[in-house]
């Protein structure tokens, strides 16, 4: 019986979520930009503190805030006591401060960022009247915008009778076979992943069905987190079929640790790309960016500059984000963090990283409509990544050497084409395999990068052969396809990629130290690292780069399109080392110079981003080289009159030379 209503309540938790309404808010160019800070609320302020704080975000041109819902200060022994949280709501109306309230169910005093799944089915109950209390209650305030259904999903699924139930229900929909249609065992599978994945979904789901029992037309929201580390946990597409915009946080000191700090901007630009992709047709902002000190939290203490807020405000923007929301406003005065994080200092007062978002925030203003309109230009170059990938290498290295010794490199190795492009003023396409668009009748002109993409589901290959059978480009990198979905060698148990690559791979050989491949047709040696393939053609392909008998990169004609194999790692090339070889050969395949605009060489640790409107191209210039910076750019010849929107170092632009000084945003606009 108890099996029968917990699928029931699967059942009207699917049946929920597809009831959406035309009614429900979506971000409109009247809301942009959704510039804005957490206020943190606990018992102790005063009112006079509080009113400050909203004072101080509509004197500087900030209109939304996040606040935390702590069930903890609101629940009392016989009932709920929602004063310290209506005063705050009050005070936002009277400032004009939208806010977006974050569920914050009853936890321990030190945990600081919220459980994200429930311990029992009796907790989950107790988190429903949580919901119901808040959804009935504070919908009474015009201030309230929106609702996040749990703060910074991903991680903290336990072995406990709620995920053991919740597991023998998805293993009775999701049975694992015991061995492949050709006979192979299945020894090791990613079933724990999978369920991992679908639980962070279903989670999800769950509270967002029940807000929508109490209110059909708030606008819900959910920011994922560490998104280099979680990706694999997060099906964005499926989450698009209850949320209203999709978000994350980006901490620099918590999320970018892959990154040096010089890097950060970049690593702000690769977070960005993944969202503005997971987000689909829905809109997307930044919930969470850090704001000021992390003095003992965080896993490397800094704070941000003016300078550094300013860039990732605009690199957000420039990546069709409709805000960003910092953490936090004032710090939290109990418990651990508290004295972090802030934009203000210890007296209320605000700081220069204030000054640097209310600069911001006025020219966005100033040109609302121009960038409330603008979509990020497409290069027609996407990175695509395949989660059984980071899966499988997680599953193969865990307890050895290698877990600790640099061989997991299917990120970073796909950070380094993404990093290389970025200094050529070209960036690409961040994607999940899923939400790649595969049914378009012709690809022409379009490139997909799989760049050491270790596991390829058998499911996955016609859509690839589609893909390129219809005009499209692959480059393959490192030793994509060395394994199938479900953790078997395809070296040996049937390489499932032979016909579209134009071959399989002979070996592949560990190198220790860097080194080079010389392409055929390109002038430039190029840097791999790691491992080195050699690959066993197919008649008709055709060898760009041998050592010996055997190829070390080919090219493969496929129906209208072709496939560039080089199974070694350049990405990590480029990643550990100069990107400009990398970026030179990938521009010279995709023929980027048809664009409107790029760099006409590579600048180590600068960016650029563009988007358009039907009027303009917009570019969001960074330069984090720490030296002044004389760009020319790669234009597709034709001449645009230009105009400076925003420099906060006096840069500027002089046909079709831009000037960027150390740690500048220089934003121009070119009419089409």
């Amino acid at each position: 019986m108890k099996a029968c209503k917990f699928l029931l309540l699967l059942l009207l938790t699917a049946w929920l979520l597809s009831e959406r309404t035309e009614a429900q808010q979506t971000i409109s160019a009247d809301d942009y930009p959704l510039l804005g800070a957490q206020v943190f609320i606990e018992p102790g302020q005063t009112e006079e503190e509080t009113e400050g704080w909203f004072r101080t975000m509509h004197d500087n041109g900030m209109s939304v805030c996040r606040i935390r819902m702590f069930e903890s200060y609101m629940r009392k022994p016989g009932g709920w006591d929602f004063s310290l949280f209506d005063r705050a709501f009050r005070l936002a109306e009277k400032y004009d401060i939208k806010i977006i309230g974050t569920f914050f169910p009853l936890t321990d005093k030190t945990d600081i960022g919220g459980w994200k799944f429930p311990e029992s089915r009796a907790q989950l109950n107790t988190f429903a009247e949580y919901i119901k209390q808040m959804t009935t209650h504070f919908k009474q305030f015009k201030s309230l915008y929106a609702w996040v259904l749990i703060n910074e999903p991903g991680g903290g699924l336990k072995d406990n009778e709620f995920s053991r139930q919740m597991r023998r229900e998805w293993n009775r929909q999701h049975p694992q076979a015991e061995y492949l249609e050709n006979g192979y065992p299945v020894l090791v599978d990613l079933q724990d992943k999978r369920f991992m994945n679908y639980m962070t979904t279903w989670m999800l789901g769950w509270i967002a069905s029940e807000v929508r029992k109490y209110d059909k037309n708030i606008h819900l929201h959910v920011n994922n987190h560490a998104i280099f580390s979680n990706i694999t946990e997060y099906n964005f597409p499926e989450w698009r079929r209850f949320l209203n915009s999709l978000g994350g946080s980006a901490h620099a000191s918590w999320h970018f640790t892959l990154f040096p700090r010089e890097e950060y901007s970049l690593a702000m630009s690769a977070d960005c790309e993944l969202l503005l992709s997971g987000a689909g047709e829905l809109p997307w902002l930044m919930t969470e960016v850090q704001g000021g000190n992390n003095t003992y939290s965080g896993a490397r203490a800094m704070c941000p500059t003016k300078e550094e807020i300013t860039q990732w405000l605009w690199i957000v923007m420039g990546t069709e984000g409709k805000g960003a929301i910092f953490w936090s406003l004032n710090p939290r005065a109990s418990g651990i963090e508290s004295g972090e994080w802030a934009l203000l200092d210890f007296q209320h007062q605000p700081t220069d990283r204030v000054a640097a978002v209310a600069e911001v925030g006025n020219c966005l203003k100033q040109h609302k409509t121009l960038f409330s309109e603008a979509k990020k230009l497409d290069p027609g170059i996407s990175i695509v990544y395949i989660r059984e990938s980071l899966w499988t290498e997680d599953i193969v290295s865990k307890g050895t050497p290698a877990a600790e010794d640099g061989r997991i490199m299917c990120m970073t190795n796909m950070l380094g084409y993404f990093k290389a492009l970025s200094g050529s003023g070209i960036t690409p396409n961040l994607k999940a395999f899923e939400e790649y668009d595969f049914s378009r009748p012709d690809y022409t002109g379009q490139t997909i990068i799989l760049a050491h993409q270790i596991a390829v589901p058998l499911s996955y290959v016609p859509l690839l052969e589609s893909f390129v059978q219809k005009g499209g480009k692959l480059i393959v990198d490192g030793m994509t396809g060395f394994y199938d979905g479900d953790v078997h060698n395809q070296m040996l148990t049937g390489f499932s990629l032979k016909n579209l690559f134009g071959g399989c791979i002979s070996e592949f050989k560990r190198i220790d130290t860097p080194y080079l491949y010389r392409l055929k047709g390109y002038e430039q040696p190029v840097p791999g690292y790691g491992w080195k393939g050699f690959i066993r053609t197919d008649k008709g392909a055709e060898t760009i780069c041998g050592e010996g008998e055997l190829p070390l990169a080919s090219r493969f004609a496929y129906g209208k399109g072709e496939v560039v194999w080089v199974p070694g790692l350049l990405g990590s090339g480029a990643w550990k080392g100069d990107g400009a070889p990398l970026a030179g050969w990938v521009r010279q395949e995709c023929d980027t110079d048809r664009l409107p605009c790029s760099f006409k060489t590579y600048y180590k640790d600068v960016l650029m981003k563009v988007s358009e409107t039907k009027d303009a191209y917009i570019a969001v210039v960074v330069n984090k080289s720490g030296a002044l910076q004389t760009i020319a750019l790669q234009t597709d010849g034709k001449k645009r009159p230009s105009e400076v929107l925003f420099a906060d170092k006096n840069g500027s632009i002089d046909g079709d030379i831009l000037t960027v000084h150390p740690e500048e945003t220089l934003v121009v606009c070119w009419k089409k």
